[in-house]
């Protein structure tokens, strides 16, 4: 998992900055308040968030009073372990669910710009290579050229396509598609779903509605309902998780546009904040830039060098 979260400056490099400059303070075990504040900020400014920060920063404290942390090493691996643990907390399965009987279906949702369509057809083509058929339903039918955005994704993955007119009911354009793929005998059923902003109620109902028409023509669909994350928005990703998941029961999450971005910490935040696991990161423009998701290879890359 080759990450380029944080920019020039890596979260560690900042925090050692301020916490390290004195090693001779970890060996006398402890740290001073001072440290631990800027500590705190810098952890905030990484987009921890604040429940996963102000435990850090207390275990921190904890290990330091105990005489646990007596070189810089020491403290970088007390942080990997501290966010990997918040990571695997909860509800932490990274692994795609499946139906017993196929099809599964999948319902993908997100904001627009958040990477939603091209997060489908890289997972389309994630899964075409592990030889499991697949069906796109282009549900989105509100923006302007997600139906030929996803039926190009499906011509260059080999999966099928379900579409419609612009301006279709979206909930008929999910029903068609479980039709269909149940028709022809297809793995997994794919739907898009119209970008919408997390303030807009009338979207808002739309999507549960498509969640019950697609719950009524299958038992037990979906099987997924990944939320697509724009990881270069900070906090506000937070709030959009919070918001789909009132809508929708979220199965997982799919955090995108890490591969350059200096707010990698989001990914903690939102995982705490909805107990939802992140299943896949999103680290370039390539059908294969879709990683699934390991806690703790991405506590370790978030603290590198």
């Amino acid at each position: 998992m080759a990450l380029n979260l944080l920019g020039k400056r890596s979260l560690w490099q900042r925090i050692k900055d301020i916490a390290l400059t004195d090693v001779g303070v970890l060996a006398r075990g402890g740290v001073d308040g001072l440290t631990l504040e800027r500590l705190e900020q810098t952890l905030l400014e990484a987009d921890l968030g604040v429940p996963v920060t102000m435990r850090l920063v207390e275990e921190i404290r904890s290990r330091a009073a105990k005489g646990r942390l007596k070189s810089s090493d020491d403290f970088r691996a007390a942080l990997v372990e501290l966010i990997g643990d918040a990571l695997r907390a909860g509800n932490a399965d990274a692994s795609l669910r499946f139906a017993p009987a196929k099809p599964t279906v999948i319902l993908v949702l997100g904001v627009n710009g958040a990477g939603k369509t091209t997060s489908i057809g890289k997972l389309a083509a994630r899964l075409r290579r592990e030889g499991k058929s697949v069906l796109l339903g282009a549900g989105d039918t509100f923006r302007a050229g997600a139906i030929d955005q996803l039926k190009v994704w499906a011509e260059r993955t080999g999966a099928e396509f379900v579409g419609a007119q612009p301006g279709a009911d979206p909930a008929a354009v999910a029903f068609q598609s479980i039709d269909a793929g149940i028709a022809r005998g297809v793995d997994v059923i794919i739907i898009d779903t119209a970008g919408r902003l997390h303030t807009s109620h009338a979207l808002m109902d739309e999507l549960k509605k498509v969640q019950r028409v697609v719950a009524k023509r299958l038992d037990g669909a979906p099987h997924e309902a990944l939320l697509v994350l724009d990881g270069t928005v900070g906090q506000n990703a937070v709030q959009q998780a919070k918001q789909f998941s009132e809508a929708v029961p979220l199965t997982g999450l799919i955090v995108t546009k890490l591969d350059g971005t200096a707010r990698g910490g989001v990914v903690v935040a939102v995982h705490e904040a909805v107990n939802v696991p992140v299943k896949f990161l999103g680290l370039g423009e390539q059908a294969t830039d879709l990683e699934p998701f390991d806690a703790t290879a991405f506590a370790a890359e978030l603290l590198a060098g």
